[in-house]
């Protein structure tokens, strides 16, 4: 059986969400669709389907498969239209990754944009909270909050974030002053799942080179950040974001960032494309048009994210002195 045939029928049935639609989509037999897809499984050595009757479902290898057999069959429709002289219209499939927030609160809006200027360019955006590889999943484009460690990847600089500890001003006029890092020991910690469950680092005092680790137990764990910004918002607690999740609320004094002397350094923000894709012309007219609006967005929020003054220690109540 043809590879590439039988990944256009592995696309049909995950596009259609069944066996039955990828039937009727590319008019071939039930038996041929089931004949298709166990020959990809037989040849990659692991299931990319889980079935019931109803429906079907990806196992974890059948997203990475599913990624990268929609990356060929993108590559091949974009060489056919080369060869037939149309390689500088960006047109087809773009496909974007980048983390939850950023996608939802950044990129969605500039790719909303870019698709009313672009009407033959669709996107296939995948908003994840874990390392993805361009290359293996068949991603053109990623947005990186990160440094980078990958060679093999063409990075555009976008602008940085800061790594951030905050509170509102309720909670801090409340509780004990933080003032050190050791502070944190005395404060009720809202911790995010995959920024530090138990413990945050901070960079390492004058004269050593070992990181500072304050642990804690959290008060609350949670994974999502926009739920994490507004219990801290509503005075539940000291939480740690990257400073252009809490841009808005730090704008509004809503949130105050505290032990800003002890920041680790700034994040650099990329966007990021395998080496070559940028001659693939939807992935430039993406880059060209994304570009300046990101840098524009990051450098806004880092605007609003400048530290405010902490507020004053509150007085302690007590006994006056006599004098």
């Amino acid at each position: 059986m043809d590879r590439i045939d039988a990944m256009k029928v592995f696309v049909a049935a995950l596009d259609e969400g069944s066996l039955a639609g990828a039937s009727r989509k590319t008019g071939r037999s039930a038996a041929a669709v089931s004949r298709a897809i166990a020959f990809l499984e037989a040849h990659v050595g692991v299931p990319l389907l889980h079935r019931t009757t109803r429906s079907i479902k990806l196992s974890e290898a059948g997203e990475r498969y599913a990624a990268a057999c929609r990356k060929v069959l993108a590559d091949l429709a974009e060489a056919d239209r080369s060869a037939a002289g149309e390689r500088s219209v960006p047109r087809g499939t773009l496909t974007i990754t980048s983390t939850v927030f950023a996608g939802v609160e950044l990129l969605r809006p500039i790719v909303d944009a870019f698709m009313n200027e672009y009407p033959t360019v669709s996107v296939r955006m995948y908003m994840l909270e874990r390392p993805v590889n361009l290359i293996d999943e068949g991603m053109d484009l990623a947005l990186r909050i990160t440094h980078l460690a990958d060679s093999s990847l063409v990075a555009h600089r976008i602008g940085e974030v800061r790594r951030v500890v905050v509170a509102s001003p309720r909670y801090l006029a409340t509780h004990p002053h933080l003032k050190e890092i050791a502070d944190l020991a005395k404060h009720q910690i809202i911790a995010m799942e995959h920024m530090g469950c138990g413990s945050w680092s901070f960079p390492p005092p004058d004269g050593s080179a070992v990181p500072r680790m304050v642990s804690f137990t959290p008060r609350l764990v949670i994974n999502n950040i926009r739920a994490a910004v507004a219990s801290a918002v509503e005075g539940h607690g000291v939480t740690r974001m990257l400073s252009y999740h809490v841009a808005a609320e730090i704008k509004q004094d809503l949130l105050r960032i505290v032990l800003a002397d002890a920041e680790p350094a700034p994040l650099p923000v990329h966007l990021v494309s395998p080496f070559g894709r940028l001659a693939v012309p939807k992935v430039r007219a993406f880059v060209d048009f994304a570009l300046p609006r990101l840098r524009a967005q990051f450098a806004r929020l880092a605007k609003e994210a400048e530290t405010l003054p902490e507020p004053p220690i509150p007085p302690r109540r007590g006994r006056m002195s006599a004098g």
